[in-house]
């Protein structure tokens, strides 16, 4: 069955854009993409590392605006509109929840990664293989 909701996750990497591409190009429906501020005391981040209350926190929402308002305008060049949101929390589990909260039904995300011949956490990334790990929904890894 063809997803109705599609989320992009995006870190403002290569292959997150790779991601939101495809997404795009693949899929006939609500395309979100999403990017998470993650806080100082979480161990990955997707847009920058903020103290909470701290003037850094400000400057780490600016460019998750940045990455959001870049890719909402790369997909209106093409043809394609896309709903945005900024979410701020540990990246894995905070696109899960978003995912759970609306609606969605197939999550596009980059891969990151090193040599191929690591454990699936190197070839996928931290944050991906969390994701595939923990979506009830089905989930492309772009690499």
């Amino acid at each position: 069955m063809a997803p109705s909701h599609v989320l992009v996750p995006l870190d403002g990497s290569p292959l997150a854009d790779d991601a939101l591409v495809h997404a795009l190009e693949t899929f006939d429906c609500t395309v979100t993409v999403l990017n998470v501020v993650t806080p100082l005391d979480s161990s990955m981040s997707e847009s920058g590392i903020v103290d909470a209350g701290d003037e850094r926190e400000e400057s780490a929402r600016e460019r998750a605006q940045t990455l959001i308002d870049r890719a909402k305008r790369r997909a209106e060049q093409a043809g394609y509109d896309v709903d945005t949101a900024i979410e701020t929390g540990k990246p894995a589990d905070t696109i899960l929840q978003f995912a759970e909260n609306h609606a969605v039904d197939h999550i596009v995300m980059g891969g990151h990664g090193g040599d191929r011949h690591k454990l699936t956490r190197r070839l996928l990334g931290t944050v991906a293989t969390d994701v595939v790990g923990g979506a009830p929904v089905t989930v492309t890894v772009v690499r």
